[in-house]
């Protein structure tokens, strides 16, 4: 049985390989088709191309740029809205054209929460991914967006509790920061990814602005490379259950 297609939505260049980068290697190095779609930063960008160079060691495609603003860097992407405050069904719908082109079997976005951090562009990138995994399967919605096709399963990337507690030490997430965890017996799918960890590792130090400015990337760049791995080998997801379709298609197995 083949591997099933993947399609990542994440908010910003980073998130991919932070989030989803093992799986994402994973599916690639079992031969299925996969792709990232990013909602910021514009194409033209120093981040955009440190992004395509994120995708190509996970093996994920060209990057697919929605081009909206940062929430925090307006710099991200001159004269654009940010995306927080674009039209929704705009948003939606372009994400669509997307789905109905790419056709995966599989999609994978930010948890409700936004990840540990909460950030208002991952959050935001929830609700147009849930609303337009939704959309793209039915005809008369956006019906200039593609022919439809409904994504068999949804998932969200996320943390469970007791992994959080070791993250959020000063290690990855600042001292004094708020997180945003879930219950364990939440998650839906424990990822081991130890076996492209080098994959993941790299995608995520290509980004190279952000490990030279110390935000999370960064701060991976400065563990030893023994801790960097401990903390990065596993992956966590919940099923989103709106969508259902044959089970054994749609899986992200342990």
């Amino acid at each position: 049985m083949p591997h099933p297609s993947l399609l990542a939505v994440f908010a910003h260049p980073d998130d991919e390989s932070l989030s989803a980068g093992g799986v994402l290697a994973r599916h690639a190095s079992a031969g299925a088709r996969t792709a990232v779609v990013t909602a910021t930063w514009a194409a033209d960008t120093e981040r955009a191309a440190e992004l395509a160079e994120a995708l190509r060691i996970l093996e994920a495609g060209e990057p697919r740029m929605l081009g909206y603003a940062d929430a925090r860097a307006p710099q991200s992407a001159p004269g654009r809205v940010r995306f927080c405050e674009a039209s929704l069904d705009e948003s939606v719908r372009r994400l669509v054209m997307h789905i109905r082109e790419f056709r995966p079997d599989i999609v994978v976005t930010h948890d409700a929460y936004g990840g540990l951090t909460g950030h208002p562009d991952h959050v935001h990138t929830h609700r147009v991914t849930t609303l337009a995994v939704q959309a793209a399967g039915w005809a008369q919605l956006y019906p200039d967006a593609g022919a439809p096709w409904q994504p068999g399963a949804l998932y969200l990337a996320t943390h469970p509790h007791s992994a959080a507690r070791a993250l959020g030490d000063g290690r990855l997430v600042r001292e004094g920061r708020a997180m945003y965890s879930v219950p364990d017996d939440w998650i839906t799918a424990t990822v081991d990814v130890r076996p492209w960890i080098e994959q993941k590792i790299g995608a995520v130090l290509a980004h190279r602005t952000e490990v030279q400015r110390g935000a999370l990337p960064g701060r991976i760049a400065g563990l030893p490379q023994a801790e960097r791995e401990s903390l990065l080998s596993t992956e966590w997801y919940i099923r989103h259950e709106h969508v259902s379709t044959v089970p054994a298609q749609t899986e992200l197995t342990s």
